[in-house]
């Protein structure tokens, strides 16, 4: 399986923890931030398995704006900024 890098967002719904990853549109949770996160890792891992087996991790990966590098490795789109606004 390749590797990746990838942002994680937590936030808390009640009294589960929220880890989502907005690049590949994958979330999962936990009892705590730690473990949201450690979830979310196994959910994107599972998530590049299946694509990688289905034939369409390239195309989900450009599609996400993942761009090769001159090594071959897979670059993020850069997160640049999150705030809370209010309207």
């Amino acid at each position: 399986m390749i590797r990746i890098d990838f942002d994680i967002i937590v936030f808390r719904e009640n009294n589960t923890y929220v880890a989502y990853c907005p690049e590949l549109d994958v979330s999962s949770c936990g009892s705590s931030i730690d473990h949201a996160k450690e979830m979310l890792k196994a959910a994107v891992r599972l998530f590049l398995e299946e694509a990688e087996k289905m034939g369409t991790l390239k195309d989900i990966l450009e599609e996400a704006n993942y761009a090769k590098d001159a090594s071959g490795k897979w670059t993020p789109p850069k997160l640049v900024a999150t705030e809370l606004s209010t309207i």
